[in-house]
């Protein structure tokens, strides 16, 4: 089945765009297809370290041409910030609770709305998690940019990430977080707003976890085409229960699917 130019695509950015710290390969003629064919489209990261601005700067920096709309999970959490509350805390990198200055409370604050979660990495400490346990226990939301049970900071050595954290949070509290990065659909219907589609528009999403990226998309209507390029690898276990709509090796395999 060929895919229509007029659908809206959503394009995973780490695993698909950018393998490692590099571009992947095909990346410059994969863009420039669908800018010439003008698919509407957003670069998606389910980060909480970076921006859509940081998405667009690092293709700028290696010299790739894009005017495509760019969203992480940070940009998707100050949009439902925005929606929802007048008063909050974070806990993420300084960088990043910058961000979220209109919104921000001082520590001792009582009418914090909601406690926004995102990545401490190694600042993670007993006093922090109290300290979130006890806003949340006397009323406010909770909102995770992600959960991610762990991550390989370094590349190659894993360690726990935000996912678990948030976890002992609501464990504790007995609250569950509102969740807004991949795969909550929150995260996929922000970027059709980006787009200026409905909410409930039917959608392409280019993605290399099979999970997160096809699975979150195809339950919500959306069409998913696995690339296998970062997590996923080939083939996919017989017995997986997740099947792509399409699935391809490479950028430029994508470019096919519309011939």
């Amino acid at each position: 089945m060929k895919l229509q130019p007029n659908i809206p695509l959503l394009i995973d950015f780490d695993g698909v765009l950018k393998i490692g710290d590099k571009p992947a390969e095909g990346i410059k003629d994969f863009l420039s297809f669908i800018m010439n064919k003008k698919v509407p489209a957003c670069i998606l990261s389910n980060s909480t370290l970076k921006t859509g601005q940081d998405i667009k700067d690092f293709l700028n920096s290696n010299k790739i041409e894009s005017d495509l709309a760019a969203m992480s999970a940070v940009d998707a959490t100050l949009s439902f910030v925005k929606n929802n509350y007048k008063k909050i805390s974070v806990y993420a990198e300084k960088e990043i609770q910058k961000i979220f200055s209109d919104f921000l409370t001082n520590e001792s604050a009582a009418d914090e709305e909601a406690v926004v979660i995102g990545d401490l990495g190694k600042n993670w400490t007993y006093e922090i998690l109290n300290e979130i346990f006890r806003k949340v226990y006397n009323g406010a939301e909770l909102v995770a940019m992600q959960k991610n049970k762990f991550w390989k900071p370094d590349g190659k050595t894993i360690a726990l990430d935000a996912g678990a954290f948030i976890s002992s949070i609501e464990y504790a509290t007995g609250k569950e977080a509102k969740l807004i990065g991949k795969p909550s659909p929150i995260f996929f219907r922000t970027a059709l707003k980006i787009l200026d589609y409905p909410e409930d528009s039917e959608f392409i999403m280019l993605g290399d976890d099979i999970e997160t990226d096809i699975n979150a998309a195809q339950k919500i209507g959306g069409k998913g085409v696995l690339i296998y390029a970062g997590k996923t690898k080939y083939p996919l276990p017989e017995d997986s229960k997740i099947r792509p709509d399409h699935s391809i090796n490479t950028l430029p395999d994508f470019i096919r699917l519309y011939n």
